[in-house]
């Protein structure tokens, strides 16, 4: 397995939320970044968000250096054939067993075979998707947490198939070459945060549904009787209602417990096209925000 050095050349899959926040990272730790990402419009837009993401940390202290030189270690494509020479993959891609298994066939068919596979899901279990690749043991999690620009943690999560190397290769990466506290989490779904998380947040949005209380007494009561940073209905907003649904029913197929059973609710609001932030309306309106 390739080790990876002070500031590798990795490529990230994904220029969503995660995935955009993952490169930016990365190319503030001094790495080489490629970015693939096969929707033309959020390929089109992601230099723009990039550069406005810069701004803000510029803007608050977190950032010293020339956003330009940051932007310049970035290179954004629709073509997979470009991260033939990278040393580790982060894939940022939809919640979903199907297009993730897709996506590790793909990067199988570029990727050496020493090229480390990092999957950023929050909830399939690893084991999954490194059975899906030609060299699984490769193949580990590397779960970043939104926003992955500010939230200090990471969770690897290596599988009963991920070689030592590559669980030693993926701490190295995470803690020395980002600067992130980076933890060993079993490989189970929901790893160590969201099997902890989730059934709260499923409980928040349980209480909005059983009319318990309004949505900003829950959040308000979180925040200003237990501390929380944020209210849980708007963390599920910031998240993706959509995400939250797909990690609940992987939750729940796995543990089979009530707690991590998706309400109807939350479901309702899917169907809608309700997601949160991402697309203006989830439990609040950002419509005019």
């Amino acid at each position: 397995m390739t080790s990876i050095t002070a500031a590798p050349a990795i490529g990230v899959v994904g220029a969503g939320v995660m995935g955009l926040g993952i490169a930016e990272i990365a190319a503030r730790a001094g790495c080489r970044v490629t970015v693939l990402e096969s929707f033309p419009s959020a390929l089109e837009t992601a230099p723009v968000r990039l550069e406005a993401s810069l701004a803000r940390s510029v803007k608050s202290g977190r950032l010293l250096e020339d956003p330009a030189d940051v932007v310049r270690r970035i290179v954004f494509t629709s073509d997979p054939s470009t991260l033939a020479d990278v040393v580790l993959v982060v894939e940022a891609i939809r919640e979903s067993v199907e297009d993730k298994v897709a996506l590790i066939e793909i990067l199988d068919g570029v990727l050496t075979d020493e090229c480390i596979i990092a999957t950023n899901t929050s909830s399939i279990p690893v084991a999954r998707l490194a059975s899906a690749s030609r060299v699984p043991g490769r193949v580990i999690g590397l779960h970043f947490f939104n926003p992955a620009t500010t939230m200090p943690l990471v969770e690897v999560v290596p599988s009963l198939l991920t070689d030592s190397a590559t669980t030693d290769a993926a701490m190295a990466f995470a803690g020395q070459t980002l600067g992130k506290q980076a933890v060993l989490a079993p490989d189970r779904s929901g790893f160590l945060v969201n099997a902890i998380l989730v059934p709260y947040l499923l409980s928040a949005i349980r209480a909005l549904e059983n009319g318990v209380a309004t949505r900003e007494d829950i959040d308000t009561g979180m925040v200003g009787g237990c501390g929380m940073p944020m209210g849980p209905l708007k963390l599920c907003d910031m998240i993706g209602l959509d995400t939250m649904l797909l990690v609940s029913e992987s939750l729940y197929a796995e543990h089979l417990e009530a707690a991590f059973a998706p309400p109807a609710l939350l479901r309702r609001h899917v169907d809608a096209g309700w997601l949160g932030r991402k697309n203006g309306r989830g439990f609040y309106d950002y419509s005019a925000a």
